[in-house]
């Protein structure tokens, strides 16, 4: 029996559910708002009070405008639904600190400089970390030349060799996007003493 294939009866204790919806904007800006929910499906005692099945723990937003070269032009967060109501939520704007980062150029980084530990919630902090892929998949086709690239300076599309399914060397490369398939180089010959 596979652990990965469990044939016991399960029952759902716990689901978090993260969203992210990106908007185009009439100004040429884009919104993104991403949401996570934590839901417990028992009541559960928190150290605040009891918290009721299917009541959210966590309910949060986090929301930033972004134009097309993904700069964060502005950011903020809402804390809905906390485990400590009055303190969750009480560390001020610290996510308008996303605001000057680039989601494709050291977000990731950025996020962790400029808000671990107690300087923000972990949650938010975390859910953060998911952005620069969602927009990116909004951004692919619209935004992103996800086909073509950039033919003026030789560019292959940004996707190419940023997975292991799109690698330059690959047959999905070789197939879809055979402007940009570069083969491997050959393995260098080893040479065993005589």
């Amino acid at each position: 029996m596979s652990l990965l294939n469990p044939v016991a009866e399960r029952r759902l204790l716990h689901r978090r559910a993260i969203d992210v919806q990106v908007f185009a904007r009439e100004d040429g800006l884009f919104d993104v708002e991403a949401t996570l929910q934590d839901i417990k499906t028992r009541d559960i005692a928190l150290a605040s009070g009891l918290r009721r099945a299917g009541e959210p723990v966590h309910d949060m937003l986090l929301r930033l405008v972004v134009d097309r070269a993904l700069n964060v032009l502005a950011a903020t967060s809402t804390t809905m639904g906390m485990p400590y109501p009055g303190y969750c939520g009480e560390h001020g704007d610290a996510y308008a600190g996303l605001a000057g980062l680039n989601l494709l150029k050291g977000f990731r980084a950025g996020v962790k400089e400029r808000l671990a530990g107690t300087r923000a919630c972990t949650h938010l902090t975390e859910l953060s970390q998911v952005l620069p892929t969602a927009v990116i998949q909004a951004f692919a086709g619209v935004v992103l030349d996800t086909q073509e690239g950039d033919t003026g300076t030789g560019r292959a599309p940004f996707q190419i060799d940023k997975c292991h399914a799109l690698r330059s060397d690959g047959p999905v490369v070789q197939t879809h996007y055979p402007r940009w398939y570069r083969p491997a180089p050959a393995a260098a010959l080893t040479t065993s003493p005589s």
